[in-house]
């Protein structure tokens, strides 16, 4: 199976007709239709669904997808480092993340690197923590930025400083919207949306001292921006972190702390024992040094495990 092969199969499974892939692609569509039917006979497989006009990806077909895409960006990845070391200090150092307030630490970190070492670039990914840690183990993100708990067993942590502080987010029409705290208790009678996360979701659960099935969870989410829409529009109570407002700042939502107070911390996370870029590794060098320093934009605290 040829790097060139992989390319030309996604190119079809993103366009979803062979003729305006070859086009993209500057291969005749003859070729390209070869190219693809060889593929199929050395997997022993079909990967698309032949119509009149456009093609579809079979089970298999989309499996492939996912892994071809893993490793052409690996591919990609690697080739750009390799040319980056004839300059003096470039790279791309590609970081994902989790919607929190742990990311204005990120960036402070960022603009300082950023200063000494402009020829260095930044790819930023934002996703789930199960997605982010999947796509470290691959080797297709250097860091993560994750929220505790965070099994870190597989990896070099370092734990920033500023905490999270639990609590809803509601409409400014809302009854808790004029308090300055929830009981946590309070909100077994509500209409909730919770995290999806299990870890997460299971303390939630244990911080309410009630079972699931007899709450009210109306919405399930992963992402803040788009459960702040909800609550934006009414649907319910969400319980977050206060990077909920930070992130969809609005007038129509109010942002009220749990109590008993519950705090969490972001984790910045990289795979033992990875081999990285030259970049990549004096990104956390600085990390390192910056969790020790004591000066007033001190980001870290060394991580206790």
């Amino acid at each position: 199976m040829e790097l060139r092969t992989l390319r030309y199969f996604l190119a079809v499974a993103q366009e979803k007709n062979i003729t305006r892939a070859a086009e993209n692609l500057h291969v005749t569509q003859p070729t390209l239709s070869r190219q693809i039917s060889d593929l199929e006979d050395e997997l022993g497989t079909t990967l698309f669904i032949r119509g009149k006009r456009s093609v579809e990806l079979t089970e298999d077909g989309a499996l492939l997808r996912q892994r071809a895409q893993d490793i052409v960006e690996l591919v990609d990845r690697t080739e750009h480092e390799f040319a980056g070391k004839r300059e003096a200090v470039a790279g791309t150092v590609v970081i994902g993340a989790t919607e929190a307030l742990g990311g204005h630490d990120l960036a402070i970190a960022i603009r300082q690197f950023s200063r000494q070492y402009p020829a260095v670039r930044f790819e930023l990914y934002n996703g789930m923590a199960d997605v982010l840690r999947e796509r470290i183990d691959k080797g297709a993100l250097d860091l993560g930025l994750l929220l505790e708990p965070v099994d870190t067993t597989r990896y070099e942590f370092i734990r920033l400083t500023t905490p999270e502080r639990w609590g809803v987010l509601v409409h400014s029409s809302h009854p808790f919207a004029k308090r300055t705290e929830v009981a946590v208790r309070e909100l077994i009678d509500q209409p909730l949306m919770l995290p999806s996360r299990p870890s997460a979701r299971r303390e939630i659960l244990n911080w309410i001292g009630c079972e699931e099935h007899r709450l009210n969870i109306l919405v399930g989410y992963n992402l803040l921006s788009n459960i702040a829409l909800l609550v934006e529009h009414g649907v319910g109570v969400a319980v977050c972190m206060d990077g909920a407002l930070s992130l969809h700042a609005s007038p129509e939502l109010r942002f009220v702390p749990l109590v008993p107070e519950r705090t969490t911390r972001s984790v910045l996370i990289w795979k033992k024992n990875q081999v990285f870029n030259t970049a990549t590794s004096l990104f956390i060098q600085s990390l390192q040094v910056l969790r020790d320093d004591t000066a007033p934009e001190k980001l870290f605290r060394p991580s206790q495990t």
